[in-house]
């Protein structure tokens, strides 16, 4: 038996094959190599990946951590090779890291994210140095630390920090009832709602109302309060798709106003009570709620009722309470307002009417509810 080694078979010419393939040889009957299998570079082979400058890979990473969406998208990134982990920390990518970025919430915190925090606060990144002062503060009672690292960022022209602020002066939070400082808090207050900062804007419009640190100008009180309406509403509308909204969510609630025995409709806008926007709260403030919610600092310390903002009491009888039902406590007259913008005035009124028929009162007047909405 002759075999396929054998001289006897005829020698095919390999540039006249007409177009009959060898299954896993090429034309010069060498075994091909599969193509889909990346080759390993050989020994003086150098990665193209190697060869791309530091700046540039910098950049990427930046532009990565300034919009990722949770930290574990940013996380994810650094995991990916050895020289992405170690670019990753550098203060350059750490100084523009956005807030979701270290936003860790109150249920997965430990010391890495503490760590990590503290390594985008040290970078110079304003959000780190604001939430992580918010928290140092308000959860771990370090008042002198937090308030410090909320200054820095304040110092950037933050305006939730500087807002931060103008609350802690107002209530003297973190000391006694002496050190409140209602002419500092008021220009704090000024410098953030320059900024163009919603909840300062309202908070300014109620202190120029009420004369409170600051000389009493009802008219430019109001104006205030217009601006911090039209600018939510304003974000509401960018930030929030038409066609994800319900249909009512711009109604508008007409506000009565008394002009002597008579009730006019009054313009929404010009009252904090008008469009029933969709609100959103930072992720500091977030923190904070998801934080005290199963923590109560101290039994005799309360937390603030409106729900996006978290603050608890540093002391005993620190916030203002809602002079018509005594229930609720806020620590300013901005979260004051929007609570009951959005859920206290429901309440507010059956549990006037509830106090008063145990009092034995008689009647409420449902609208003088509306205007005896807090004191200090």
């Amino acid at each position: 038996m002759r075999t396929r080694s054998g001289n006897l078979y005829p020698v095919e010419d390999n540039n006249n094959i007409s177009g009959r393939k060898r299954k896993g040889r090429d034309l010069t009957g060498a075994r091909k190599v599969n193509c889909r299998k990346r080759g390993k570079p050989s020994s003086g082979g150098v990665d193209n990946f190697d060869r791309l400058p530091d700046e540039l890979v910098l950049s990427i990473l930046t532009f990565v951590g300034s919009r990722a969406d949770c930290p574990a998208d940013f996380l994810a990134v650094l995991a990916t090779c050895k020289r992405f982990r170690g670019l990753g920390y550098d203060s350059s990518v750490l100084s523009k890291a956005s807030a979701e970025t270290f936003g860790v919430t109150a249920k997965n915190w430990s010391e890495s994210a503490h760590q990590f925090l503290k390594r985008c606060s040290d970078a110079g990144n304003v959000e780190a140095c604001y939430t992580l002062g918010m928290i140092r503060f308000y959860c771990f009672q370090n008042w002198q630390n937090g308030a410090s690292l909320m200054a820095k960022a304040a110092m950037s022209s933050h305006a939730p920090a500087l807002y931060s602020l103008a609350v802690i002066h107002f209530n003297g939070s973190g000391g006694s009832k002496s050190k409140k400082d209602l002419g500092g808090g008021v220009s704090l207050c000024a410098r953030a709602a320059f900024l163009g900062h919603i909840d300062a804007l309202r908070e300014l419009g109620h202190c120029l109302q009420d004369g409170y640190g600051v000389t009493q100008n009802i008219t430019e009180g109001r104006r205030f309060l217009v601006q911090a309406n039209a600018r939510e509403l304003a974000v509401a509308r960018s930030t929030i798709p038409s066609a994800l909204v319900p249909g009512d969510w711009l109604k508008l609630n007409p506000v009565l106003i008394r002009r002597g025995n008579t009730l006019i409709p009054g313009c929404p806008l010009l009252s904090d009570f008008g469009c029933n926007v969709i609100p959103e709260y930072h992720p500091a403030n977030r923190f904070l709620a998801s934080w005290f919610a199963n923590r109560v600092p101290s039994p005799e310390l309360l937390i603030c009722s409106h729900a996006g903002c978290g603050r608890p009491e540093t002391r005993m009888q620190e916030f203002r309470r809602c002079a018509a039902c005594g229930v609720v406590n806020y620590c300013s007259r901005a979260c004051q307002a929007q609570d009951w913008k959005m859920r206290h005035h429901k309440e507010c009124r059956q549990l006037m009417r509830f106090h008063n028929v145990i009092a034995g009162g008689g009647n409420v007047n449902p609208n003088r509810v509306e205007n005896n909405v807090g004191q200090r």
